[in-house]
């Protein structure tokens, strides 16, 4: 076994990043549809080294940076998002807001569904729905924990990790050829001839930001800020009704920070700044998550497992496709939030935003699309499914006697 410490770690995924810029660059495929540069380069290593393990070599990483690139690029959300811009996107985030509960209903329906057609049992349809897809790795341990422990549902929690490792992949990789097909029908930014600007926030990360040393300490002290007290937030309301996931309080405070800075007159957050800072988080913790990917893990998945999960990415797909984008305008900016969709709906809300990046770098930029996904898929999203699943747990079927 290789063991790779928190410096070889570093330079690792710092090399799969740049192993997936050469390969979008020079693999018209990748290029063309979307792929995002952290998806290619990760897989790549992932099955890079699932072939090493067949040989009986397997390495590790030191993920213990994963976590806080993680809360960083969640604390950069927090920090570009200001109340003004949030009260025009008030009316589209109600709605896609509406899009991604319907689909959390659909994927826990087809689970169960397909579970029960295939003879196991139903709280296997469900552990392979909204808990792990649109939930991820974190909601799945959860849950998976409580199905073997209330329920006696074997293996539970492996079974939603390898769900959710399925999910992740699949979210970033069917995102980009669900955009381009939907672009096709209509008009991008990129057609029209407007004045040369910068991006804001997060729409085209490629694009140059001037800064400066004290500007780039000042609004790392405000990520810091926003970790530290974010960190603190979650441990008050650990186990009492308004616990929330730790990422969801830092990007609060992030929020709060941003808007009671600029309300007081005491501070101008660097927008820009904060974008380059976000996209290096957000970079690094794709690269560190997808390269960490134990693909054998999904061998453990039995093929009516498979079958389940293949059908959910079908519909990902179909419902970004017929429901998210005609609900969002059938526009341009409709395309990304559905290319952001496909992200969340199978992984997580940085696959979601590595995805809209993708589409945006080459196409133009969607300033709404980069104001809706994060906040619905970092507050609403794991409310909503919270909700969902325990008004499907309590169905005849799933109640204990």
């Amino acid at each position: 076994m290789i063991q790779l410490d928190f410096y070889g770690t570093l330079v690792a995924a710092s090399l799969v990043l740049l192993l997936g810029r050469g390969l979008v660059t020079h693999v018209g495929f990748l290029r063309t549809y979307n792929i995002p540069e952290p998806v290619a380069g990760g897989l790549v290593v992932a099955l890079a080294l699932l072939g090493l393990r067949v040989l009986d070599i397997e390495v590790r990483f030191d993920t213990s940076l994963q976590t806080p690139l993680m809360l960083a690029f969640f604390a950069t959300i927090g920090l570009s998002a200001d109340f003004a811009s949030l009260k025009k996107g008030g009316r589209v985030v109600g709605i896609f807001v509406l899009a991604v509960t319907g689909l959390l209903v659909v994927q826990n329906a087809m689970g169960i569904g397909l579970a029960t057609a295939l003879g196991l049992d139903p709280l296997m349809g469900l552990l392979t729905g909204s808990i792990t897809l649109a939930g991820g790795h974190g909601t799945g341990a959860a849950w998976g924990a409580t199905f073997s422990e209330k329920f006696g549902l074997a293996s539970a929690s492996e079974l939603a990790m390898a769900s959710a490792t399925f999910g992740l992949v699949l979210g970033g990789l069917i995102g980009g050829p669900v955009a381009r097909l939907l672009i096709k029908r209509v008009q991008t930014p990129g057609c029209e001839k407007e004045k040369p600007r910068l991006p804001k926030g997060f729409e085209q990360p490629n694009k140059e930001r001037s800064i400066t040393p004290f500007s780039f300490i000042e609004t790392l002290a405000l990520i810091a800020v926003s970790l530290l007290a974010g960190t603190l937030l979650n441990g008050l309301l650990h186990e009492t009704a308004f616990e929330l996931p730790t990422f969801v309080c830092v990007l609060f405070v992030g929020v709060v920070l941003r808007n009671g800075l600029s309300a007081f007159g005491l501070y101008q957050v660097f927008e820009r700044e904060v974008s380059v800072l976000g996209n290096v988080s957000l970079s690094l913790f794709l690269a560190i998550a997808l390269m960490s990917l134990k693909l054998w893990d999904l061998a453990a998945l039995a093929l009516p497992f498979f079958i389940i999960l293949a059908a959910q990415t079908l519909v990902m797909a179909l419902f970004a496709i017929f429901v998210t984008f005609r609900m969002m305008g059938s526009n341009y900016d409709a395309a990304v939030l559905a290319a952001g969709h496909c992200g969340f709906g199978l992984g997580a809300t940085p696959t979601a935003i590595a995805n809209m990046q993708a589409v945006t770098q080459r196409y133009g930029p969607s300033q709404i699309a980069f104001l809706v996904v994060p906040m619905v898929g970092a507050f609403f999203i794991d409310i909503i499914n919270v909700i969902v699943i325990k008004l499907y747990l309590a169905l005849p079927l799933f109640v204990v006697g």
